[in-house]
């Protein structure tokens, strides 16, 4: 039980954090470039965080898609897939709900969720494509940064993937908002409503095909599987 609380735990503070971000900088990527350069920090930076806090107790998956990766991979059981998967999702409702609290209580200078929608002239295939390349990208180098055949270099792992994080999203922000992580696109996408609601299935199905194609590249190239 100690594995899953930790992953809502982390989970919840990728979600305050990243997301708290984008909504305190009014992420915007035609019109505040700035915004898009931090709020990609914020999310590589909550990941790096959270790798060197509960890393040692479950792994620090924070996210479904990277959870599926390690299942079809062999590196999890089917019950802490589910478990985990639960637990994460719990943990974004909360992060939300913070969120939420903190926005509505302000002014109205602050608002919005953070919740992942499709970009000004993307259409919901260019969006499945985007979710899914760049979480296959990202969920390749989880296994990677972790995989056991790369001795020493596993104690930066954590720095690794947040640094990947960052990346991928300066460069998907354009398109989707970026997700590659189904549990920090639900709950978001709860409290928001409209187009983010409507299109939530986007940020559900683009990852975790994603993930299974990461899947199945690092079965292809993993020494451990020759």
């Amino acid at each position: 039980m100690k594995k899953y609380l930790a992953e809502m735990v982390g989970t919840m503070v990728l979600v305050l954090m990243g997301c708290g971000v984008a909504v305190s900088l009014g992420c915007d990527p035609v019109n505040n470039i700035p915004a898009v350069v931090g709020t990609s920090v914020a999310f590589g930076l909550a990941v790096v965080a959270m790798a060197y806090t509960i890393g040692g107790i479950s792994g620090c998956h924070i996210n479904p898609a990277i959870t599926l990766g390690c299942f079809l991979t062999g590196r999890i059981s089917a019950k802490d897939c589910g478990m985990y998967m639960l637990f994460q999702v719990i943990g974004a409702f909360i992060g939300s709900a913070l969120l939420y609290a903190l926005t509505s209580s302000a002014d109205g200078s602050i608002a919005g969720t953070g919740a992942n929608d499709l970009q000004l002239g993307v259409s919901a295939i260019g969006g499945l494509l985007a979710e899914i390349v760049f979480t296959c990208v990202f969920v390749l180098v989880v296994l990677g940064a972790t995989s056991k055949t790369n001795g020493a270099t596993n104690n930066f792992a954590g720095l690794a993937i947040g640094l990947s994080l960052v990346l991928v999203h300066l460069v998907c922000i354009r398109y989707t908002g970026t997700s590659v992580n189904p549990a920090r696109s639900i709950a978001p996408a709860v409290f928001a409503g409209g187009t983010a609601l409507t299109n939530l299935w986007i940020f559900i199905v683009g990852p975790f095909i994603g993930a299974a194609l990461a899947a199945l590249i690092w079965k292809c190239i993993d020494t451990d599987e020759a």
